[in-house]
């Protein structure tokens, strides 16, 4: 009993003893302060409590438009990013929500802005969405961000995402817009890259003859036939006409974009392009082309993805060219002018800004995708041309394809460039021609002279309502 009474004694003692060390820190505390003015306590309890929220778990979705069997590499470097920023986000759940490009911009993305509930990061079209969505208070201020990561003047231009000197949307690449070739065809007819639309037409005629479709077509989707129509326009009108559309200055009425609307109402009625076309979707483009079924395809830069190891175009790696469209003849402006933006990239809900920690994600995202590595990995994976200003020994020590290298040959032989004219264009004009005008065109409904005035109607009321 003893033994045990002294047992307790000294570990009473022994016990004192370990307190008074406890309390001999930076700060002595008196007996006779209060519960509040004993500050080490409460401080150790915020920790505590602060770590246990900091692990508590929080999600963030990221609308991405990488979908189909062509776009895996882009989905791929985008999942290698988001497994970055989870790792080093604790709690964080990334989902991401894959939609098609023309659904997500023309009715998920404006539905969710409409209702104010939009994902916290979505692909983000440039001008004018970015704009419209910045002027409604919808979109996260990045410059703050960009200044802190120290890459606000590291991409080659962020107009279309800058609103009252105001960044609110990163361009993830930049593309181009010309016709990729069948070159193993063309040397076996004798045929070269036209030099002038003439030839061209000659090209067309000697295919089409020759029992093989010269244009691969799928015009389900208005954007992908328009390409081609935008393009043949802006030879004839010129290339900075579309942007006069807005304004007023210019009509859709001109006769020489009338010609233009011709020139593919002609290529039609000749039966230069894949019949059932306004039944095809743009996968099946991309198919016509690499079975050999069609010699030309007129798509952007981005295509030359697909013909890599391990994808859908394998069996055409080095037998496919790339031309720009050829100069027409009395043609208005630069003849080499070449369809060339950075109109689409990501954006983000203004709303991240009030979640301290969402906000640290997207600049995480940020930080973690917009950089030379990325870029890099962005064009040799996937053809998409870098939207960040890259040193040009770089670029060329990365540049290993033969494609790739005749496609950065003619972007670089062009001698300027022009926005496609949903970039011009109010949305309303976009919808009238790429969801009615150009597959009546196509499906021989309207003539080009119809088309342009049910343009200029609608033209013209979308900018009176701009006033």
């Amino acid at each position: 009993m003893k033994k045990s009474l002294m047992l307790l004694v000294s570990l009473l003692v022994l016990t004192s003893l370990l307190l008074s060390a406890c309390g001999g820190g930076s700060k002595q505390t008196s007996s006779s302060q209060t519960t509040e003015e004993q500050t080490p306590p409460q401080t150790t309890e915020q920790t505590g409590t602060e770590e246990k929220k900091s692990a508590e778990p929080f999600e963030i979705t990221i609308r991405h438009t990488q979908v189909g069997a062509d776009k895996q590499k882009r989905l791929a470097i985008l999942t290698d990013v988001v497994k970055k920023v989870e790792a080093d986000v604790e709690g964080l759940t990334i989902n991401l929500d894959g939609v098609d490009s023309d659904v997500n911009r023309k009715e998920k993305l404006r539905g969710e802005m409409a209702a104010g509930n939009p994902p916290e990061i979505f692909d983000l079209f440039g001008s004018p969405d970015s704009k419209v969505y910045a002027k409604e208070g919808k979109l996260l201020d990045l410059t703050p961000i960009l200044d802190e990561l120290g890459i606000k003047d590291k991409f080659t231009s962020l107009a279309p995402f800058t609103y009252e000197g105001k960044i609110y949307g990163l361009p993830i690449g930049g593309s181009g817009e010309g016709f990729f070739y069948n070159k193993e065809y063309f040397q076996q007819k004798g045929l070269k890259p036209p030099t002038t639309m003439a030839e061209l037409d000659n090209i067309l005629d000697t295919i089409k003859k020759d029992g093989k479709v010269p244009l691969a077509a799928a015009s389900k989707a208005g954007w992908v036939p328009l390409m081609l129509t935008n393009h043949l326009w802006s030879r004839y009108a010129g290339p900075d006409i579309t942007a006069k559309f807005a304004t007023g200055e210019a009509k859709w009425t001109d006769p020489n974009v009338i010609k233009g609307f011709a020139k593919h109402q002609e290529w039609v009625d000749k039966g230069y392009f894949k019949k059932g076309e306004l039944g095809f979707e743009y996968g099946e483009y991309t198919t016509q082309f690499t079975s050999g079924e069609a010699i030309l395809m007129y798509d952007g830069t981005w295509k030359s993805s697909v013909f890599k190891p391990g994808q859908s175009g394998e069996g055409m790696i080095g037998k496919v060219g790339f031309f720009n469209m050829p100069p027409v003849e009395g043609g208005i402006g630069d003849q080499t002018a070449l369809m060339r933006d950075v109109n689409n990239g990501y954006g983000f809900s203004a709303a991240v800004a009030d979640d301290p920690r969402k906000l640290e994600a997207v600049k995480l995202f940020i930080k973690y995708l917009y950089n030379e590595d990325m870029q890099i990995r962005g064009l040799v994976e996937d053809g998409v041309l870098p939207s960040m200003k890259l040193d040009e020994a770089t670029l060329n020590a990365n540049i290993t394809d033969d494609l790739m290298k005749e496609i950065v040959a003619v972007l670089n032989s062009a001698q300027s460039s022009f926005p496609a004219f949903d970039a011009l264009v109010q949305a309303d004009v976009t919808t009238e021609i790429s969801n009615i005008q150009i597959q009546k065109l196509i499906g021989k409904q309207t003539t080009p002279e119809k088309m342009a005035e049910a343009l200029q109607k609608v033209q013209d009321e979308a900018n009176a309502a701009a006033e």
